[in-house]
């Protein structure tokens, strides 16, 4: 092993994995395929200002770093964490001069670009307007909420989904067998499932992949003899991941065992406990969309009439979810959640539904009344349709008026 690759080495397996080339590159198809219109733009040398959004590890710097490869520009980078307004002039400030010089824009990649805050974000429009910059900004959050509008009518956001498991598995295979960035030279051996395992439990993320694989080796490397195969377990994948990653196993016993005590806490009332549930299913990486739908449906499910603001208040929970993503909405599933714990319980609506499916089921063969159909037709109405129907606002008090079919009649889904 040469020089550079000792040093190398010394760096992340995710960091030295990251792809040289669009073929390299996992996940994305609709981005980075071959025949996708933004990949032969770039290969073309056509880049556009563009926010780059999605959850984490999914590519979003190593796809900018693509890009720059590609086209063959410079490429600079700002974490909106770190860097402030002298971090962005002195970027400026080279990209002019190197522009008055060459020719050549530069990239100017900003990390968690939703971190800026409004006066941030209006210093980079005229820099981007004058052209000696090319402004690809990463961001987890939703755009539209925060980047400022004449910056994103500037640019082109491109959404990056959450990676697959067949995406985890390939880039997990590759390191294992990639001999000069990877563990190919390395005296490593996974148990059979293992691979599978870190595909399931890295939640879509590739860094959190990655460095699992990794911290499990070194950790079973320090401690035995270098010259003997090390075997990588599925416990060893699992304590790596609670040191890096809180775990969250998505398919197996303890989802249900999560999301049931949190459903069962709420219908006891115990606003602390579910409370605590939630941040369980939310810290171990669950799908806060998912949690938001279980709540959805238990605010009529468990609550229904007895108080009818609950569905409101979960309603407005999910929106804000599909809004803003994690880790923001955190505490508007937790409004919801201690709303629903607090409320008033009935599953009236619940049973009565159940009761009435079972009726619909039996009686499906059967026809709507003849008063309760519409006539919009002449021949419609010849025929009966919508005879002897009384227009309730016509009248005062109740409408004497059957509306369930004759075998039916008189059935109460509500009593007891």
């Amino acid at each position: 092993m040469d020089l550079q690759n000792k040093n190398n080495i010394r760096e992340p397996l995710a960091y030295r994995m990251r792809p040289r080339n669009f073929d390299e590159y996992v996940g994305q198809e609709q981005l980075t395929g071959k025949d996708s219109v933004l990949r032969s733009m770039i290969e073309r040398g056509e880049v556009l200002s563009m926010m780059l959004w999605g959850p984490p590890g999914v590519g979003k710097t190593s796809f900018a770093m693509l890009i720059s490869e590609v086209a063959d520009l410079p490429f600079v980078t700002i974490s909106a964490v770190e860097g402030g307004k002298k971090a962005l002039t002195d970027a400026v400030d080279e990209a002019e001069k190197r522009f008055m010089e060459d020719g050549k824009k530069t990239i100017l990649f900003v990390d968690e670009i939703h971190r800026w805050n409004k006066a941030q974000q209006d210093a980079l429009l005229p820099h981007v307007e004058r052209g000696a910059l090319i402004l690809i900004g990463a961001t987890t959050e939703n755009p539209s909420f925060e980047i400022i509008s004449p910056l994103l009518s500037r640019t082109r956001v491109c959404i990056l989904e959450r990676l697959e498991e067949r995406h985890i598995i390939e880039i997990v295979e590759r390191a294992l067998h990639d001999r000069e960035r990877g563990l190919g030279e390395e005296n490593i051996k996974l148990e059979s499932g293992v691979v599978d395992y870190i595909a399931e439990m890295s939640g879509g993320d590739a860094r959190v992949a990655l460095n699992a694989l990794e911290l499990a080796y070194r950790a079973k490397q320090s401690s035995g003899n270098k010259q003997t195969k090390i075997i990588v377990s599925e416990k060893d994948i699992r304590e790596a991941l609670q040191r890096t990653h809180v775990i969250f196993d998505k398919k197996g016993e303890e989802f249900y065992n999560l999301i049931s005590a949190l459903h069962k806490s709420m219908r006891g009332s115990d606003a602390n406990a579910s409370l605590y549930w939630l941040a369980r299913m939310l810290e171990g990486g669950a799908d806060p969309l998912y949690v938001a739908r279980r709540v959805l449906r238990f605010a009529s499910e468990d609550i229904g009439m007895a108080n009818s603001e609950a569905l409101i208040q979960a309603n407005a929970a999910y929106d804000a979810v599909h809004k803003i993503g994690m880790p923001e909405c955190t505490v508007h599933l937790a409004q919801a959640v201690v709303y629903c714990a607090k409320s008033k319980k009935s599953n009236a609506l619940y049973r009565a539904y159940g009761r009435a499916a079972a009726d619909a089921r039996e009686t499906s063969h059967r026809g709507v009344p003849l008063h309760l159909r519409n006539a919009p037709t002449k021949l419609m109405k010849n025929i009966g349709y919508g005879k002897d129907y009384k227009y309730n606002p016509d009248y005062e008090g109740v409408v004497e008026q059957e509306y369930l079919p004759d075998e039916l009649r008189g059935r109460d889904y509500f009593g007891k």
